[in-house]
């Protein structure tokens, strides 16, 4: 419909009373607003991603500086430059957080602090002459500083405290359990430590599920997005190769794939859809290439592979046909 249609239209109601004048300005006026709004939904978004941007270009200069004046530096300045920085950058977003309008800002603050803090903390326990490439110290700084953001996400509620929370929760996750088992150097295997990541990713999807909803919604899709990655990877590497396999790790991986890929569907995602997918396709090349080989012939193995490939990729597409309302 051209515009002069269009008028003749409304003109036609008019004249049958069916629109008034009143109905038309408003719905004009409301057009307008709409505009306006996503207009400056974009604007905000893409200053936050500056804000963001600017506070990772600030830390690389910390970083820089510190390395390319190590030797010049005395220690009382080393650690002021470093771990007094990231508590002046915590301190500055604190006092912004405030105001509604430098919200943003503070984040950008905190997310400063968060990179800073942890390098100034090691820097002063190396000057203090402890041993920080050791398990326990670096379970030490991980839980200061897990209590320390994780303390702040309840007493601010920002998402950029759910976020250092939980990298610095698995921070410690790995380095109290690395703490541990070396009381126990049975357990020091590589394979125990594909549990570990296992553990850690199957709990970053149930975090992902738990902020589905509300405001924390944007970190749960890098959420189901690492955990599916991670999880379908270590249980992957479990099964290892022949002649050193896990028959029962290649038995339930086909299980936990297809698990993946049904939660797809009942959760709405399309992360979830790609990472099974894509393991789905490695699982058939590693099972392929380690069982069917010698019996088949490379040449044969390879066919089917692509075959195989060419029914997941159309799987795929079917299900993300079928199921149109993916959010993530």
């Amino acid at each position: 419909m051209d515009k002069r249609e269009l008028l003749r239209q409304i003109q036609s109601f008019a004249e049958k009373n069916l629109i008034t004048k009143e109905e038309l300005l408003e719905a004009f006026d409301q057009s307008r607003a709409s505009e306006a709004k996503e207009a400056s939904t974009t604007q905000s978004r893409l200053s936050n991603i500056l804000y963001f941007i600017g506070g990772t270009v600030v830390f690389l200069g910390i970083v820089i500086l510190i390395g390319q004046n190590w030797e010049q530096l005395n220690d009382a300045t080393k650690i002021f430059a470093t771990l007094g920085a990231g508590i002046a950058a915590y301190l500055v977003g604190a006092l912004f957080i405030q105001y509604q309008k430098l919200n943003m800002v503070s984040q950008a603050f905190f997310f400063i602090s968060g990179l800073v803090i942890p390098i100034g903390i090691q820097i002063t326990f190396d000057i203090a002459q402890l041993d920080i490439s050791s398990s326990g110290m670096q379970s030490l700084v991980s839980v200061i500083l897990l209590v320390t953001f994780g303390a702040s996400y309840v007493f601010f509620r920002r998402i950029i405290f759910v976020i250092f929370t939980i990298i610095f929760g698995t921070w410690f996750f790995f380095a109290f359990t690395d703490y541990l088992l070396s009381y126990n150097i049975g357990l020091a295997t590589e394979k125990f430590f594909y549990y570990r990541v296992l553990l850690v990713n199957l709990t970053y999807m149930i975090l992902g599920y738990a902020f589905s909803e509300g405001e924390y919604r944007p970190i749960s899709r890098w959420l189901y997005g690492f955990g599916a990655f991670g999880f379908l990877g270590a249980a992957l590497a479990l099964g290892d190769w022949k002649p050193h396999q896990s028959v029962f790790w290649e038995l339930i991986y086909p299980g936990l794939v297809f698990g993946i890929l049904f939660l797809s569907i009942h959760l709405q995602t399309r992360t979830f859809l790609v990472f099974g997918s894509l393991y789905l396709m490695a699982y058939i090349m590693k099972i392929t290439f380690e069982y069917f080989t010698e019996g088949l012939g490379w040449p044969l193995s390879l066919v089917l592979v692509g075959f195989a490939l060419m029914g997941i990729g159309y799987m795929a597409f079917y299900l993300n046909k079928k199921y149109m309302r993916f959010n993530n």
